[in-house]
């Protein structure tokens, strides 16, 4: 078939309606391409925001943790008698209820005053220091290894053991002193803690 001049009029419509499908089909792949980045941008927002949620309820998680050991161990520390204010009538009945389970000849002890260990790592608690000197009429070593543990099991307190001194004794004492073959000489440090707003 061969085409003239007097076809072209005819072929118009038939090429504007081509090159109208054309530019329709342009928009709608350029219209897809637009949707499908909004959906990918929507997708990863959402994917940023879940990672973001799930971050935070592993922090909630981890500082729940937290705050239950801190609870625990604050809860360990009143038990104990070590949180609080020193119970320095405490010690001494147990010093003396240490003697007599003991069977001990001799027992003297002296508490210095009371100072602040605070270190300033953690403002909500300071620890609170109270020095001892501790001594003692033995009848054996393994005597001052018994007092010493049971002070420290017993004590409403964290009782440090700084230093202590075993010599020979005298024949000096008299009455169940003189029992005593052994003299012990021990510097401590008892400790306890108290919130910051417990601090006198």
């Amino acid at each position: 078939m061969k085409l003239t001049r007097s076809d072209l009029p005819k072929l118009g419509l038939p090429l504007f309606a081509a090159i109208a499908m054309c530019v329709v089909a342009g928009l709608l792949v350029w219209g897809s391409q637009l949707d499908a980045g909004k959906a990918e941008r929507e997708r990863n927002a959402a994917t940023a925001a879940k990672n973001q949620i799930e971050q935070r309820f592993l922090q909630v998680r981890t500082e729940e943790q937290e705050i239950r050991d801190r609870t625990l161990r604050l809860k360990q520390l009143q038990d104990s008698g070590i949180f609080g204010d020193e119970k320095r009538l405490d010690w001494m009945e147990m010093l003396r209820d240490t003697q007599r389970e003991l069977r001990l000849p001799g027992m003297n002890y002296e508490f210095g005053a009371q100072t602040s260990l605070d270190s300033g790592n953690d403002p909500s608690h300071t620890w609170f220091s109270s020095p001892m000197r501790l001594q003692l009429r033995l009848l054996h070593e393994e005597d001052l290894l018994n007092v010493l543990a049971r002070i420290q099991k017993n004590a409403k307190a964290l009782v440090i053991v700084r230093s202590c001194k075993l010599a020979p004794l005298s024949r000096q004492a008299d009455g169940r002193e003189a029992m005593a073959q052994l003299g012990a000489e021990c510097e401590m440090q008892w400790l306890t803690v108290r919130q910051a707003n417990d601090r006198k």
